[in-house]
């Protein structure tokens, strides 16, 4: 029983010094009394719960893959937590009949948009998360469009040649692991889906096969090792 104790005792020590997240740790990590996961449900309820399911989404794919399945969801717990900065901004924590953006240009509301990856990656680093899941948080967007506001800009802007698409694009980097990329498609698939009329299995296969290909031919998957079969 001491040596059990002790053993447990060292982990969190050791971890440091090899750098190795363990599965305990993340185990612990997934648990929603972890404080950072607290901070989430109170300040973006909408966010966590799109965490959540996206977590399950992520975590079954995975074990298909052979993928690490447990990194994979609380990867996905903590993808999004830099929205905690600014909830009200993300249409997921909106009420009804509320939006942060009405008032603001398109460019402006992609910087809101776009800064909780950096933000996320700030707030990892101040609880301590481990390395791995601050790569997920950074690469979890990649250097993909936020295509809403850009087509807005668009409309207003007058056209193509007047809007740079570079100032509408996260700022990468790209999915370095499968389980970025996992939890990168999880996050479009799980978005995606709450938006269609109807949903049936064959409309969500669809839905899903369209996301990947356009994640693919954008060459977000390019770095991540993911093998499409």
């Amino acid at each position: 029983a001491v040596t059990a104790v002790l053993t447990l005792g060292l982990l969190p020590v050791l971890e440091r010094i090899s750098g190795i997240t363990t599965p305990m740790h993340l185990l612990e990590l997934a648990s929603p009394d972890q404080p950072l996961m607290r901070e989430l449900v109170s300040k973006a309820p909408g966010t966590y719960s799109h965490s959540v399911i996206m977590g399950n989404l992520a975590n079954a794919a995975a074990l298909e893959i052979g993928a690490d399945a447990q990194l994979a969801r609380v990867g996905s717990y903590y993808h999004d937590i830099g929205k905690i900065k600014r909830s009200s901004f993300f249409v997921e924590n909106q009420p009804s009949g509320s939006n942060g953006h009405v008032n603001l240009k398109p460019n402006l509301s992609a910087l809101v948009i776009t800064a909780h990856v950096k933000e996320g990656v700030e707030l990892a680093r101040e609880y301590h998360l481990p390395q791995e899941v601050v790569d997920i948080i950074r690469q979890h967007h990649g250097t993909s469009l936020v295509r809403y506001f850009y087509a807005r800009a668009l409309e207003e802007g007058g056209g193509a040649d007047a809007v740079s698409e570079s100032r509408f694009r996260y700022p990468g980097e790209k999915p370095q692991s499968k389980e970025a990329a996992l939890v990168m498609l999880a996050d479009a698939v799980e978005a995606a889906a709450k938006a269609l009329e109807k949903p049936t299995p064959v409309k969500l296969e669809q839905l899903v096969k369209s996301l990947v290909e356009e994640r693919l031919e954008d060459g977000q998957l390019s770095e991540s090792n993911m093998t499409m079969g």
